[in-house]
């Protein structure tokens, strides 16, 4: 991989992944530009539909990348900078993965991350997203702020970002670190792959959606290309790189060229539980005016952080960022970090009453947690938009084996795994791989694999040319 480190350093934040908590009381909004009707499903789009958009070009590239989540669209932009022909294929018909935005009704809606930082700084210091968005020329206005509400079942109380005993105590000390503060995009995470996009197309890369990539071609031992669902051949002179799950990946794959202890390592890899969602469009009038931006929810102390239906998440993004919502109007997106069971939902019919009943049932946890943190001027019954995503909705718009929030390993127990695969030329980003789960990791996953594809003189070039 070369000099590959200069692209991936993190920030001192330690946020392991962008999906886990969320902030009130903006004391003070610094806006800056970083470089560099009722639905019943959250993401929308129909991820089922046959491949209606034809992709830019011909029907190959050097480098074909399976996915346009962020680690994807980051391994795609730093090749097209480093003037590689690569095609992004997608199976959505909106970019971004599990970051993308959607738009229903005027209101626009995250569907994952919301909670980001390190985009303010530069160099080595710098999220390597930023460091990413810097070498492609781009940048996010984001508007800083560094505290969230916190709700308890004894009480309520506006936590800082800082390293006293109290918030160790009380706030789970690996959440943070010294001189942090947190950053949110005023576009939404959406505002992020509009810039990774327009980045990798600056440089002349293509990204292709509605393009749905049902297998991945093997001819004489190494990745050649891939099938889409229509049946057509995409050729990859030089690489494949899968932005799916390992789970995802290995199912492409053919299975007389898979060595056995390859696939028995993925198959035994424990996964993270996956999510509820809960996405409202709502008038704001009778909500408080110092409504902060983030807020997290525990029910149960006692319970642990990781337990199901204990902890919620709220995020009102529209407080800072106006243009998410129409005028008077709030957006909200709740949901349970990475605790729902799937097998709770495994084998139900999505148009059954079973699972309607038990998307009720599990989707209450978050209502309440909502009607707690916005205060009794919130009314169920005034939200214009309502949208409940379940374990099953994860797995079928983002394409996530069991809806999982990505491999259950413990830090200093065990490594994530590396990019390269036993199948030559056929290399594998984003949270399956190390460093790990979350933003800042997905995207020095991609940017791994893309100086690792070059020369390690083009890697140093490109290092000197956005002052690292």
């Amino acid at each position: 991989m070369g000099g590959a480190v200069g692209l991936i350093k993190e920030r001192g934040c330690d946020i392991a992944g962008a999906k886990l908590i969320r902030p009130h009381f903006v004391r003070e909004r610094r806006v800056s530009s970083a470089r560099a009707s009722n639905a019943t499903e959250t993401l929308v789009g129909d991820p089922s539909l046959k491949e209606k958009n034809p992709f830019p070009g011909k029907p190959e590239a050097d480098v074909v990348v399976i996915g346009s989540g962020i680690g994807g669209l980051c391994c795609a932009g730093l090749l097209a900078r480093y003037q590689q022909d690569v095609l992004v294929l997608e199976s959505h018909d909106l970019p971004g993965g599990a970051a993308h935005s959607f738009d229903i009704k005027g209101y626009k809606f995250d569907s994952g991350p919301s909670l980001f930082s390190g985009f303010q700084s530069r160099g080595l210091q710098a999220n390597p997203l930023a460091q990413v968005l810097d070498a492609l020329g781009e940048s996010v206005p984001c508007v800083s702020y560094d505290s969230w509400m916190v709700y308890l079942p004894e009480c309520e109380f506006l936590s800082r970002i800082g390293p006293t005993e109290f918030l160790k105590i009380y706030m789970f000390a690996e959440w943070y670190k010294p001189g942090c503060s947190l950053e949110y995009p005023l576009h939404g995470s959406g505002g992020v792959v509009d810039a990774l996009v327009r980045g990798m197309r600056k440089f002349g890369g293509r990204l292709a959606l509605g393009n749905h990539v049902d297998k991945i071609v093997v001819e004489n031992g190494r990745a050649t290309g891939v099938k889409l669902r229509s049946g057509q051949f995409v050729r990859a002179k030089k690489a494949v790189v899968s932005n799916a799950s390992m789970w995802d990946t290995l199912n492409m794959l053919p299975t007389e060229v898979i060595p056995r202890s390859y696939e028995e390592g993925i198959r035994k890899t424990p996964q993270c539980d996956s999510f509820m969602h809960l996405h409202l469009g709502f008038d704001a009038q009778d909500i408080p005016e110092d409504l902060g931006i983030h807020h997290i929810v525990v029910n149960d102390w006692s319970r642990g952080v990781d337990a199901d239906q204990n902890v919620v998440l709220i995020s009102v993004p529209s407080v800072m960022s106006k243009d998410l919502a129409p005028p008077g109007k709030h957006v909200l997106h709740a949901y349970t970090p990475g605790t729902e069971p799937f097998g709770l939902w495994e084998g139900l019919d999505r148009r059954s009453p079973e699972y309607k009943r038990l998307k009720e049932e599990r989707s209450e946890v978050m209502w309440n947690a909502v009607e707690r943190a916005l205060g009794p001027g919130f009314s169920r019954d005034r939200c214009e938009v309502r949208l409940v995503g379940t374990p099953l909705t994860h797995q079928r718009f983002l394409r996530r084996n069991r809806g999982t929030y990505g491999p259950a390993i413990q830090a200093g127990q065990a490594t994530f795994p590396g990019h390269a695969t036993p199948i030559p030329q056929l290399f594998c980003c984003g949270d399956s791989t190390f460093p790990g789960i979350g933003v800042p990791a997905v995207a020095a996953s991609g940017a791994i694999v893309a100086n690792s594809l070059v020369s390690v003189p083009e890697h140093m070039q490109l290092l000197d040319a956005v002052g690292i």
